[in-house]
């Protein structure tokens, strides 16, 4: 692929560039994909196409059956899934490709927890005055490693869910009360309607930091992108951990972002030294 053909991207984010990038972590909705939506033809192409030249990530508050429908039903078979490894409900789960996909770990949560973060969804929900006139599907999901609450319903159109939070002032409302209740657990806003609920400490950093470890890649060796790296967002503990990371704003400008790293492949690895940009 010609590098001259392709627009550098402008990073939100600091990011040094002058270490050999070996591993690419991605989220999953707002980055791959619209919301709870089918990965595109042509993202998944480039993907696939990455997976030639580095390894790559996908890390997200969806659980493994969303990873499976959005995801690995369009996504070609064969020798370079090896290098691919998924993270479904923020890192509290690793899968990796052997011949089958097989789940390497999970942090559950134990019956008594998952009763109390159920209760206290519920009660900040109600008592935040957040009102909701039309849901779709259960707004509480028991996704076993995490709990979310989407307060739309889990089925709601992306049209509704779009529209519902865009400054996030609402769900704002709800972790505040939601915050006390739940003190020994990480809680973070997750999609466009959605609040996340893990173990304390095992969010999307501790997953990125599980897979460093067991492929022997530092942080320094690693770029992650994502649509929700700000404080209360689940992509932001990534950020706050180290790992050099570009926001984007939707899949388009992913797609543009991984144009931009497989012309900037020299010997297998990015190696990109202008500071600031992907160019």
């Amino acid at each position: 692929m010609d590098s001259s053909a392709i627009a550098p991207i402008a990073v939100r984010g600091e990011v040094d560039w002058r270490v050999v990038k070996k591993l690419f972590v991605f989220d999953l909705d707002g980055t791959l994909a619209e919301s709870k939506s089918p990965v595109s033809a042509e993202v998944l192409g480039l993907v696939y196409d990455l997976l030639g030249v580095m390894k790559v990530a996908i890390i997200s508050g969806g659980s493994w059956t969303q990873f499976e429908r959005q995801l690995l039903v369009h996504l070609p078979v064969g020798d370079r899934l090896g290098g691919l490894y998924l993270l479904p409900t923020c890192g509290t789960q690793l899968f990796e490709y052997r011949a089958s996909w097989s789940r390497v770990y999970v942090e559950a949560f134990s019956a008594s927890q998952r009763d109390l973060i159920v209760r206290s969804l519920d009660r900040a929900l109600r008592e935040s005055g957040v009102k909701v006139e039309r849901t779709w599907g259960e707004a509480i999901e028991d996704r076993g490693s995490q709990i979310t609450l989407s307060v739309l319903g889990q089925e709601a159109p992306l049209s509704e869910k779009e529209t519902w939070d865009p400054d996030f002032a609402k769900r704002q409302r709800i972790l505040a009360i939601l915050g006390p209740l739940l003190e020994g657990f990480s809680v973070r806003m997750g999609g466009t309607t959605s609040i996340d609920v893990t173990k304390q400490g095992v969010d999307k950093a501790y997953g990125v930091h599980k897979l460093q470890e067991r492929l022997g890649i530092s942080i320094k060796e690693t770029l992650f992108a994502g649509d929700a790296i700000f404080e209360g967002g689940n992509d932001y503990p990534v950020q706050s951990a180290g790992v050099d990371s570009i926001q984007v704003r939707d899949p388009i400008e992913t797609a543009r972002v991984i144009q931009t790293a497989i012309a900037c492949l020299g010997d297998g690895s990015i190696q990109i030294t202008s500071p600031g940009r992907v160019a």
